[in-house]
This record gives structure tokens, C-alpha cells and sequence, in this order.
């Protein structure tokens, strides 16, 4: 497997404090990883850094992405480069109709396609994620559900078809008829070529999206890895045994 994602080192901060402390982090093409920890611990920090997120100032280490260094690209350059970012909460656009809004995302990304082909895959997109047709013409997140914005999110991961997409709590606010069809649409994603950086807080998700490896994210860095029997661990016992001292029961 040829490396996608590469963070070594990485520290980071915002209004001078101090968020990330030494990620460290491979993710290879074709791989699915998740990130699970406690409410600040730095895991959405860290989703913010590898899009770009002008806030944020990386104080030490690098991300390497396709094996180039992206720590001075653009937001927009990081997105072209084939790095998708769904948001844990989705801005409402008003004004902005659903399909108005994904011609210009794949425009901005130089992916464009002819009308009548958008319109067949619009169509067959929206169906798998069992949308409504009449979503088209609603304005961006505008009054959405949670679980309308969410599967929205995955409707433009669909069409961008990016290298690695990153899911920050994609599944917070699902019920677990939503869940199942959003994570469904995740796994109809998943390819060799392309990789999945999914943040979660809760196991329920990685029963139907099953990851290669998770990661815990203690004081804004990974303590501890493993295969998807840690989430269960975790489910069952929490999350203050991960920093326990070594020894320690």
C-alpha cells in the first residue's frame, strides 16, 4: 500500500494555546482510520489542520499528503489536491440551491461534467441515499434536519470523489435509520485508491463503517492504537484507562 497521509510531529495552536502535541499519524490509500476520544482532545483540531483552517497555526512538524508537503497550500489548493472535510455542523447557505451548489463545487475542484450526465447522477445519487428529489431546490442546509445535512455532506463526497475524506462526526444527531444510510453511503465510496478519516465519539458508527485502525486522542495527541476490537473496549470501559500509567489497572 502506497502512503496518502503522512503527520509526523505535529503541533498546533490557536489564540496561542496550545491544541496538538506530537501527532503522529499514517493513513495508506485504501485504508479506513478513526479517531476517537473525549470532548477536546484535539481530534476536530486536527480535521481543521490538514483542510487548512486559517484559525490554526502549526507550531511544529509537518502533513505530507500524496508525499508532498501541504502545510503551505491554500484551503482551496488542499481541497484540489483530493482532502474532503464534512463538517460536524454544516452551514446554512441561503439562496444556494443543492444543485446550484455542487456545480460549483465540482467547477471549483475541475471536475465538471455535461448537465444531462450531473442530472443522471444526481438522480441515482440522491436515491442510494434515499433523499428526496425536491431536495435539489432547497437552499443549502437551510432548515435541513440533522440527518438531511448529513447525508448532504455525503451526497457532495459522492460527487467530488476526493482521495481522502474526512468525517468529523458525520454521524452525530443520526437516528439509526440515518446512520445506517449514511454509513452505507460511505462504504459504496470506499475504494483502493481512496482513503476514510472518520471522528467519532461512539462505537455504533464503526459497527457499520468498519475501520482498519483507531486511534485515541488523549491531550492532543494519539495515546493509544488499535484494530476495530478497541472500539468495543472503549464502549465498555471508557476512555480514563487510556492514560492510566503504565501498570496500572
Amino acid at each position: 500500500m502506497s502512503e496518502l497521509l503522512q503527520i509526523s510531529e505535529l503541533s498546533a495552536s490557536i489564540e496561542d494555546k496550545q491544541i496538538l502535541n506530537g501527532v503522529n499519524l499514517t493513513i495508506n490509500a485504501g485504508e479506513v482510520h478513526a479517531i476517537m476520544g473525549k470532548n477536546g482532545s484535539g481530534k476536530s483540531t486536527l480535521s481543521n489542520i490538514i483542510l487548512g483552517h486559517p484559525s490554526y497555526k502549526v507550531t511544529a512538524g509537518d502533513i505530507r499528503f500524496k508525499g508532498e508537503s501541504i502545510l503551505e497550500m491554500s484551503t482551496d489548493e488542499r481541497a484540489r489536491k483530493g482532502i474532503f472535510l464534512s463538517f460536524q455542523y454544516p452551514t446554512p447557505i441561503p439562496g444556494v440551491t443543492v444543485s446550484n451548489f455542487l456545480k460549483t463545487v465540482l467547477k471549483a475542484n475541475e471536475k465538471e461534467i455535461h448537465v444531462r450526465e450531473f442530472r443522471k447522477q444526481l438522480k441515482d445519487k440522491m436515491a442510494s441515499l434515499d433523499m428526496n428529489s425536491q431536495f435539489t431546490n432547497r437552499y443549502v442546509n437551510d432548515g435541513f434536519s440533522g440527518g438531511e445535512k448529513k447525508r448532504n455532506e455525503i451526497l457532495q463526497m459522492s460527487f467530488l470523489n476526493p482521495a481522502l475524506s474526512i468525517l468529523d462526526e458525520i454521524d452525530s444527531g443520526l437516528d439509526i435509520d440515518a446512520l445506517k444510510i449514511v454509513c452505507e453511503g460511505i462504504n459504496k465510496l470506499k475504494s483502493p485508491e481512496s482513503s476514510v478519516l472518520l471522528i467519532t465519539h461512539y462505537q455504533r458508527m464503526l459497527n457499520y463503517v468498519v475501520p482498519d485502525k483507531i486511534h485515541v486522542f488523549v491531550d492532543g495527541k494519539i495515546a493509544k492504537s488499535g484494530d476495530a476490537s478497541l472500539a468495543k473496549e472503549l464502549e465498555e470501559r471508557g476512555y480514563d484507562w487510556i492514560s492510566e500509567p503504565v501498570g496500572e489497572k
